[in-house]
């Protein structure tokens, strides 16, 4: 037993307070003593107090009122009540509000050290699954981005192998997919590690000053030049520059960008000077830039300069291993952001999140997570935390989120050629959930996997 848990003893009756403490003490459990609630919230801000009994009645912060606020500082604090005889319904009271169990005036020693080496058990072992988590989270984790899906370990693999070199790479993938992050994990795999990642969105600049953006310009090049200015290429020398939706630069930029890859140097607007630059590109773009090229649109030496190595980043419905673990871990975040206590999902909400055809990709999963979180009124999110138009959107085809539910549940059944099985488990759900589905969808397989 970890005996090295503080516990905590609030009440406004020294008597009280001190025999609980020395009762403790003796018990081998180091005791912290407040004589009032807002003593208490000062011990918990300095120390990592576990277990808290605190008084139902006190001057000032109350032990349900003090409850609430400690939770805010420590989520994951252990709360008994202190009630006096007769005052059972109001601690019953508390422990709907939040509170672990209460104990009653006068005390049992004996009754109070077993409660106590029952919760100190209780809290090794939610700290023990807390640790667990965070080892399977870790095992899912590379450099940031979470994932366990096949495709994804194998472009962790890629960025590996083409971190070390010197190569451009071009990240092709939809709004969301997180292809900043790709790029920021291939910069910390390399050599240019501790040197700046500078990124650069090509789309939400004007033509007439991403030029300027990019390489700089001369005092007076144009109007509101009223100083120089370097470059993004000059602030990622020696380091990485990320060029998010390359497909948006115009053809002058273009021509400058391809010498900028090819000589190592940059012009600054309105100057003459050449100076020497030593960037590793990093170019992403949502849009087919092959068929740009034949379109004319885009020069097709650039795009080969460009696409030395390319890394496809899937859509999210197209990796569902990943949703729950990204789920689960943006859950985690805001939680810890604001300072709620929300610890998983509802059946429901998990068969949603596993099922919908996510358009947004995981941008839209991590804001959705969000709003559920500062929604929840449980410690689970349930379906009415989710944004009002997850519920029953329509698609542009005029489908809802049933009808997109029913087809993809089909689609992999008949991918898994009538294995029921073989489908729940790619679809992340259990055998029984799938078969009522199938029932409710008035739909019989040709083969099934008892």
């Amino acid at each position: 037993m970890a005996k090295k848990a503080i516990i905590l003893v609030v009440d406004d009756e020294r008597i009280v307070r001190e025999s609980l403490r020395d009762w403790l003490v003796d018990a081998g459990y180091r005791v912290e003593v407040a004589e009032s609630g807002e003593a208490a919230l000062e011990i918990i801000k300095r120390k990592r107090v576990k277990i808290m009994l605190a008084d139902l009645v006190m001057a000032g912060l109350d032990g349900i009122e003090l409850m609430k606020e400690a939770s805010k500082i420590a989520p994951r604090i252990i709360t008994v009540i202190i009630t006096a005889y007769g005052s059972i319904q109001t601690a019953i009271s508390a422990i709907r509000e939040g509170a672990y169990d209460y104990i009653e005036k006068p005390f049992c020693p004996e009754k109070v050290e077993l409660l106590i080496k029952h919760l100190v058990t209780h809290q090794d072992l939610v700290e023990e699954n807390i640790s667990l988590r965070q080892k399977i989270e870790d095992r899912h984790l590379f450099e940031g981005i979470i994932a366990k899906s096949p495709v994804m370990l194998r472009i962790f693999e890629l960025i590996k192998t083409v971190a070390p070199t010197t190569a451009t790479v071009m990240i092709i993938g939809k709004t969301g997919t997180g292809k900043e992050m790709v790029a920021r994990a291939t910069h910390h795999q390399s050599p240019r590690r501790a040197k700046p990642f500078i990124a650069v969105s090509c789309a939400s600049l004007p033509e007439s000053l991403l030029e300027s953006e990019l390489f700089g310009h001369e005092k007076g090049s144009f109007t509101g030049a009223v100083e120089r200015k370097k470059g993004k290429f000059e602030a990622a020398d020696q380091g990485t520059l990320f060029l998010d939706e390359i497909g948006e630069i115009n053809a002058n930029t273009q021509i400058h960008l391809l010498r900028a890859l090819e000589e190592k140097k940059i012009t600054r607007v309105g100057g003459n000077e050449e100076i020497d630059v030593d960037v590793r590109v990093i170019a992403a773009t949502h849009k087919d830039l092959r068929a740009m090229v034949k379109q004319g649109s885009f020069r097709e030496d650039l795009f080969y300069r460009l696409n030395v190595v390319s890394i496809l980043l899937p859509p999210l419905r197209d990796r569902r291993e990943d949703i729950l673990p990204l789920a689960e871990h943006f859950l985690r975040k805001f939680s810890r952001e604001n300072q709620k206590v929300v610890k998983c999902f509802s059946p429901e909400v998990i068969e949603f999140i596993m099922n919908y055809s996510w358009p947004g990709n995981v941008r839209e999963l991590e804001n959705m997570i969000e709003h559920g979180v500062i929604l929840a009124k449980h410690k689970e999110i349930r379906t009415a935390d989710l944004p009002q138009d997850f519920c029953q959107p329509s698609t542009p085809e005029g489908k809802s989120i049933e009808d997109i539910t029913k087809n993809h549940i089909i689609q992999v059944l008949e991918e898994a050629r009538g294995n029921i099985s073989e489908a729940a488990k790619i679809l992340g759900i259990q055998r029984m959930t799938l078969y009522n589905k199938l029932k409710r969808y008035n739909y019989t397989v040709n083969k099934t996997d008892a």
